[in-house]
């Protein structure tokens, strides 16, 4: 990878250990975490965790929410109510530059 190239954020590369020391939390927290369906490691082969960097990214959304004592259930929600809004938000923007197309290839605004 070159400098100016973006990191695959859905490549697994850091172990459990690794990760606890990037968020700051236990790796039985992560566990815990991973459990309740908030985190969802890949596996190896020999069964070990491999986490995304998307996954550290996540984490760190959790530990930000329940450090503002938001409950495990409520960063659940807030999680899938962020990445709903993220996804509708490429749509928008995926729709608004195929209006452009279409109304540059028109001559014509709406």
């Amino acid at each position: 990878m070159s400098l100016y190239e973006q990191p695959d954020l859905d490549e697994p590369r850091y172990t459990i250990s690794v990760v606890a020391r990037l968020v700051a939390l236990h790796p039985q927290t992560l566990r815990n975490y991973e459990e309740a369906g908030l985190v969802t490691p890949q596996r190896t082969p020999g069964n070990f965790r491999l986490y995304t960097e998307r996954d550290v990214l996540r984490l760190r959304k959790i530990v930000r929410l329940t450090e503002l004592g938001v409950n495990l259930a409520g960063v659940e929600i807030i999680l899938n109510l962020t990445e709903r809004v993220e996804n509708l938000q490429e749509q928008v923007e995926a729709l608004e530059a195929r209006l452009e197309v279409l109304i540059a290839g028109d001559g014509r605004r709406p």
